[in-house]
């Protein structure tokens, strides 16, 4: 899935659960596949990670999409966020 994704939107993306990471002291790589659960967000972080994604992005996530499987993992993110995109 990432590679239909473009690489600059990933990158951002990484940057954001990195930085998550970071304040929770988790010094960790995470793969874009990888579950950002079980590399170390809670779900507060996941929540966080929302609104980070939408300002970042300067989107509104609507309220249908804010589900657990969106934010499952950083390809994830990047395919909501094409997805969004392209509607708009």
């Amino acid at each position: 899935m990432p590679d239909r994704i473009d690489a600059p939107s990933i990158d951002r993306i990484a940057a954001l659960v990195r930085q998550f990471l970071a304040k929770r002291s988790v010094d960790r790589a995470v793969g874009h596949g990888d579950n950002l659960t079980d590399s170390g967000l809670s779900s507060l972080d996941i929540v966080n990670l929302m609104l980070a994604v939408e300002a970042e992005f300067d989107i509104k996530i609507p309220d249908r999409d804010m589900t657990p499987a969106n934010f499952r993992s950083i390809a994830q993110i990047g395919a909501l966020v094409r997805s969004l995109r392209e509607m708009a």
